[in-house]
Formats: C-alpha cells, sequence, structure tokens
C-alpha cells in the first residue's frame, strides 16, 4: 500500500527484485476512531468525543476523527493540542495586523481606509469629504435658522400677548368686565371681542371691506363666525384720560333698545384705540341719498319727513327718555343710516358725551363738522342739548333743498347751508331754494310750517332753539298735517313768509346777522 500520487506502475514491478530501488514509499493510512460517527457518540450520554480543545470532529467512515479548529494547528487528540497560530507572520493584511485568539483583523493606518487585507479592498487613501461636510454645515444652518426663526416667532407672539393685555387693561377692560358682570342676567351688554375675531371679520382689515373713513376713524364691514353682519369701527388715537369716559359710555350705548338708534354690539379692547361693533346697515347713508347722483331722487317728501321725525326722535330719547341724557354731538347726515325700508338710524356715537342729570350744560372742547357746528358752542365751549338740535336743523335744511351744508358754489356769505336758508327765508325766496320734488309732493303750507321749524332749530342763540321733544312732536304732526288744527294758527305767519317781510323776522335780524357774520368768520379761520 502506498500513495497513489507517488506510485508510477512498471512491467520491472513484476519482477522479484522490482523494489530493491526503493528503499522509502510514502504510505497514506486512512484511520477512524470506534465505529461510531460523531452524531452517534454525541447522542450517547455514557460516551464522550476523544477531540480535545480548540478541536472538532468530522465522520470518517464507520467511525470518526478529530481536526484543529481554523487558526489552531497542533494534534487535536491531546490536551492543550490545539495551539494558535500567528496569522500575522504569513503577513496577510495590507495594512496593520492583529493578531486575534484563533483569528486575526486587519485595519488601515491614518490618512487611509478600507478593510485592509491583501484579499480584500486594502487601504485607500483618504480624500476631503467635500459633500458630507457640505451637507453637515447646510443642516446645521437649517437647523440653526429653524430654532432662530421659532424663537423669533415665540418672543413675538408672548410680546403681542403681553401688547394686547397691556392694551386691555389700560382701555378700562376690567372695568368694563365688572359692569357686564353687574348687569348679566338684567339687561343686554356689550360683548368683549378678540382681536383675532376682529381681524377675521374683516379680513384682516382688508380694504375691500371699508365702508367709510371720517374724522374719526374707519368703518369696516365684518362678519361673525354666526354670519351676522356687523360695522367695526376704527378710531384714530385716543387720549387716555378719555378711557374712563369710553368705558361709560360704552356701558350706556350697550343698554341702548331704540328702532332708531344704530345697535352697539360690543368692543374689542386689545388694540392701542378700543374698536366698536355695531349692527350693520344696508342702505348707505342719508347724506348719500340725498347728495349723491344716483340717489338723488330716491327719496319722496313721505320719506323724508319721515326719516326727520325717527331722527328727531331718537335724539330725544338720548336727551330726555334715557336714564343719563347722552348729547351726540355730530348730527350729521352722514351719520343717519337708512335701512331697506327707508328706516333711520343714528349712528357714530365717537363724540358723545354723557351728561350728569343735576347738569343743564358743560365746558368741552368744540367737536363736530364744519357746516353742522352749533356757532354758540363754537364761540363759548358750553356744551348742551340745543347743540344737537342745531346740527339737526342743517339736516333738515338738506332734506328740504338738496344742498350740501358748506358748498363752494355758493357765495361767500352763503357757503354755509344754514345762513344761506335763513337769507332765503327772511327774502322770501323760500320756494326757490327747495328741491323740485319737495315742492311737487308738498303741501305749500306744510313746506313752509317744515321751514319754520328748521329756521327755528338755526337759531344762533341756543335759548331761542325748541328742544328734541318738542322738534319730533312737531314734525310728528306735519307728517299729518291736515289732520293738525293748530296749522291754520300759522296761516298768517305762513302769508308773511310768502308775501311781506315779517315784522318778527325782521326785528331780530340785528342781533342774528352780528352772531352768523362771527360764526362765519370763525369757519373761515378753521378753514
Amino acid at each position: 500500500m502506498a500513495e497513489k500520487e507517488w506510485f508510477n506502475f512498471t512491467l520491472s514491478d513484476l519482477a522479484a527484485d522490482g523494489y530493491v530501488d526503493r528503499e522509502n514509499i510514502p504510505v497514506v493510512l486512512d484511520w477512524a476512531i470506534g465505529n461510531k460517527t460523531c452524531e452517534e457518540v454525541r447522542r450517547e450520554e455514557s460516551a464522550s468525543l476523544a477531540c480535545a480543545a480548540n478541536s472538532d470532529c468530522t465522520t470518517n467512515g464507520p467511525g470518526y476523527r478529530c481536526y484543529c479548529n481554523k487558526g489552531y494547528l497542533g494534534n487535536p487528540y491531546l490536551s492543550q493540542g490545539c495551539q494558535d497560530i500567528n496569522e500575522c507572520a504569513d503577513n496577510p493584511c495590507e495594512g496593520i495586523c492583529h493578531n486575534t485568539i484563533g483569528n486575526y483583523s486587519c485595519s488601515c493606518k491614518d490618512g487611509y481606509h478600507g478593510d485592509g487585507r491583501k484579499n480584500g479592498s486594502g487601504c485607500t487613501p483618504d480624500t476631503f469629504p467635500v459633500i458630507i461636510v457640505v451637507s453637515g454645515i447646510g443642516l446645521g444652518f437649517l437647523f440653526l435658522f429653524a430654532s432662530s426663526s421659532w424663537l423669533y416667532w415665540a418672543l413675538k407672539r408672548r410680546r403681542l400677548i403681553k401688547l394686547r393685555e397691556k392694551f386691555f387693561q389700560q382701555n378700562g377692560g376690567m372695568v368694563l368686565q365688572q359692569q357686564i358682570a353687574r348687569h348679566r342676567g338684567v339687561s343686554e351688554m356689550a360683548k368683549i371681542f378678540t382681536i383675532q375675531d376682529m381681524k377675521k371679520a374683516t379680513n384682516n382689515y382688508h380694504e375691500s371691506r371699508v365702508l367709510g373713513q371720517g374724522g374719526y376713524g374707519t368703518v369696516y364691514k365684518g362678519i361673525l363666525p354666526d354670519n351676522r353682519v356687523v360695522a367695526i369701527k376704527k378710531s384714530k388715537i385716543m387720549n387716555q384720560s378719555q378711557i374712563i369716559q369710553f368705558i361709560n359710555e360704552v356701558d350706556i350705548l350697550s343698554q341702548i333698545n331704540h328702532r332708531n338708534v344704530v345697535k352697539l354690539l360690543g368692543c374689542c379692547l386689545e388694540t392701542e384705540v378700543p374698536l366698536l361693533v355695531y349692527e350693520f346697515i344696508s342702505n348707505g347713508t342719508l347724506f348719500e341719498h340725498i347728495h349723491d347722483e344716483r340717489h338723488a331722487t330716491s327719496l319722496s317728501l313721505e320719506n323724508r319727513l319721515r326719516i326727520a321725525a325717527e331722527t328727531a326722535g331718537s335724539l330725544s330719547y338720548l336727551h330726555s327718555a334715557h336714564s343719563i341724557p347722552i348729547l351726540h354731538r355730530d348730527v350729521k347726515s352722514a351719520n343717519i343710516l337708512l335701512d331697506d325700508n327707508y328706516t333711520a338710524k343714528v349712528s357714530d356715537f365717537g363724540a358723545s358725551r354723557l351728561v350728569p342729570l343735576e347738569e343743564t350744560q358743560m365746558t368741552t372742547l368744540v367737536q363736530g363738522t364744519l357746516g353742522y357746528l352749533d356757532p354758540e358752542c363754537f364761540q363759548t365751549g358750553q356744551l348742551t342739548d340745543k347743540s344737537d338740535v342745531y346740527s339737526f336743523g342743517v339736516v333738515l335744511a338738506e332734506l328740504l333743498t338738496g344742498e350740501k351744508p358748506l358748498s363752494p358754489d355758493r357765495s361767500e356769505e352763503h357757503r354755509s347751508l344754514a345762513m344761506y336758508f335763513i337769507a332765503s327765508m327772511k327774502e322770501n325766496r323760500l320756494f326757490q331754494i327747495l328741491e323740485d320734488r319737495v315742492v311737487n309732493e308738498g303741501q305749500r303750507e306744510q313746506l313752509v310750517a317744515v321751514a319754520e321749524l328748521t329756521r327755528r332749530c338755526l337759531k344762533v342763540k341756543g335759548e331761542e332753539r325748541p328742544t328734541m321733544k318738542q322738534v319730533a312732536a312737531e314734525l310728528d304732526g306735519l307728517r299729518k298735517f291736515q289732520e293738525h288744527p293748530w296749522v291754520q294758527g300759522k296761516q298768517e305767519e305762513t302769508e308773511s313768509l310768502l308775501g311781506e317781510p315779517s315784522n318778527r323776522l325782521v326785528g331780530n335780524a340785528s342781533g342774528q346777522d352780528s352772531m352768523e357774520s362771527q360764526f362765519l368768520m370763525s369757519l373761515e379761520i378753521a378753514r
């Protein structure tokens, strides 16, 4: 028996002396331990493998043999027979070799990367990681920007909240809340709206929502969450000393429940100047219906007298019927709104003042609109309920003539409608200045009676003017002219106005003219 690769058969091998020259013959011995396989020996509890540490068993024929594990070399049948091999001795690494128990590992030196093995990817010099660095810097800046933005908006939101709280306190929010709590369940009180409510209602105060602008601010059309359409008044800067007065006015006005007064629904106190929320009146102002060409012929005499009577009634209610008298101080046709049925609604109480019951007049800064200003109040600063009467007299003159309260088209001494109207009555030219539709639809005596009431309202001296209660009563009577016998008693005065000059009018003319001249001079200075 010899190793197959070593032995080459020849014919001489058959001779007796054929192996004389072959002293050493490689022999291969195939053997096995026992007659059981590795698996069979492992299953038997009483038996154990002959393989030592760091070795394993393999089945060979009917038995088994042992061999050292990879990374070990030696006799697997002896204790500590299989010893660790130092693989690094053969230098299998391109980089640095690290021998381990039963194995080895490779690594690259600094500045290189890869698995370090000769039979692997080896070690490749490092290049500058541009993409990684740029990506890292970009992500860093993005994180910094996001953090800064969040911090900015958080601080800005906090400042806004603080500012709203400051305005709320500054505008008397706590006082108004106490008053609301006191009236809860007793009467309908104004609601306190948030600034978010107002911005949402007006589409962030979009210019398309502007209803009008005036000396006291801007009025926007708003839509509340319950789909109610409202008018939101954004006033101009308010003196801080007026805050308590403003809160008292909101308290009182919110309790006014008159069909011819625009209802105050609430306010917003989270802005520098409080916002007021009123019911929305859809058909524009009386000024537009009198002077705008689109509406110039829309008002019949019947409607004009009814609007005048309703306005006078609401002012009379404010002056005397309400628990605390309220002076409007800015009565004008632009502040009289009309609904779809031409019902009058008095609005814009921005200049209004509450008058203590024990006081009949009070000193105040002159406020109002040129052309409607009470000349007595303008000169003395003494505010009374007769100031509203004078302004209402100008509105009556507008309704009768269709003329504007101030017009550069008239002569200098007649630019004021009040002066123009009074002068025309003195000169017996009443029917020359009345609007054509008024003349065509009215009875002569009725129109003269309304004109005479207008003239009395326009007296320069407040004590000579009627009260709003008297004006309202007379206008109600004039609407039913034929039903009132007292009209006949004024027939003589009517003939005087239509024919020869009245002695009474002429007799008072000098004092009236003097104060009128002073007032006109004041108006010129104001302009």
